[in-house]
């Protein structure tokens, strides 16, 4: 899972930090921190009570308690910018934005045997006008 708020980031828990969880309870769930300095450090997250916006709407306030967490099992290249993860896997079902987008994902990783890419194939039509974009896939690929 992903962690949504700052719960003590002198500690390790803040937001954007990548977690494994360990087991639940009613009101906590206990998890393990997966990268970083703070990596294999157990960790208790809290229900925190979530307050929509302020709207006159309704004559009332909503107010519910839930975990600070999401479900994590990708990121996009932009939010994976600056971090560091051990094995990367990329799935381009389009050409990349830029050759700098493409640098940003490959260079996540910690060694080069640790990428994968998932590459669509291009229609017979869109190769003759892409082939600029294909030299740079098999370059990425061969190595």
């Amino acid at each position: 899972v992903i962690l949504l708020r700052n719960i003590d980031p002198a500690n390790g828990p803040c937001n954007g930090t990548r977690l494994v969880v360990r087991g639940f309870e009613r009101n906590t769930i206990d998890a393990e921190i997966v990268i970083g300095q703070h990596a294999g450090r157990r960790v208790f997250l809290p229900r925190i009570p979530l307050c929509p916006s302020e709207n006159d709407m309704f004559p009332f306030k909503f107010k519910r308690k839930q975990f600070p967490i999401r479900l994590s099992f990708a990121m996009t290249i932009n939010k994976a910018q600056g971090q560091t993860i051990p094995i990367v896997g990329v799935y381009l079902p389009n050409p990349v934005f830029s050759h700098g987008q493409l640098y940003v994902a490959l260079s996540r990783a910690t060694a080069k045997r640790n990428i994968k890419i998932l590459i669509q194939k291009e229609k017979p039509k869109e190769k003759a006008n892409n082939s600029m974009k294909n030299i740079v896939y098999k370059e990425v690929l061969t190595g």
